[in-house]
């Protein structure tokens, strides 16, 4: 009887060791973080194409994750896509004149917005919580690229087959 319930004991504490571990496993693959300071701020950038960039995707500067993006929409007007992110107060502000591009990591990864801080000079401004970063540059889409790729090739099989 004592035998029986000292194995239950462990059967348990083994179960319990496992839902833990799978729920640690859980948030690891969701990037739920219970780091950073808490506090974000917002910028804004507009830009031609997004590729397949995602709401929660890291935005990056030099490798460190900054932020993350909020939310995308389509603006209205220009029916072009306006990406929100928050970033994290701890990192600060960054010049209006930094830059916002779509990158991908490695070769078919997941798609992040890389910042590139600008040039700090006593007349530019800081971005404050909203603003827009104006100097974008979009995603390359690999599918274009092999598009434009084959066109040149096909274009110049029947060049060369016309000047014979």
């Amino acid at each position: 009887m004592q035998q029986t319930r000292k194995v239950e004991f462990f059967v348990g504490l083994f179960v319990l060791a496992g839902m833990a571990a799978l729920l640690m496993l859980l948030l690891k693959v969701a990037d739920v973080r219970s780091g950073g300071s808490g506090e974000y701020y917002t910028l804004n950038a507009q830009f031609d194409n997004i590729g397949s960039l995602k709401s929660r995707s890291p935005v990056k500067v030099g490798g460190v994750v900054i932020g993350r993006v909020d939310n995308i929409t389509l603006d209205k007007e220009s029916y072009l896509p306006i990406v929100s992110m928050q970033i994290d107060k701890q990192f600060g502000s960054f010049p209006e004149t930094s830059a916002a591009q779509i990158l991908t990591s490695g070769l078919i990864g997941e798609q992040y917005i890389g910042i590139v801080p600008g040039f700090i000079d006593e007349d530019i401004d800081m971005l404050g919580n909203g603003d827009f970063i104006e100097d974008t540059k979009s995603a390359l889409v690999l599918e274009d690229m092999i598009g434009q790729v084959l066109y040149s090739i096909g274009g110049d099989s029947s060049e060369a087959s016309e000047e014979e």
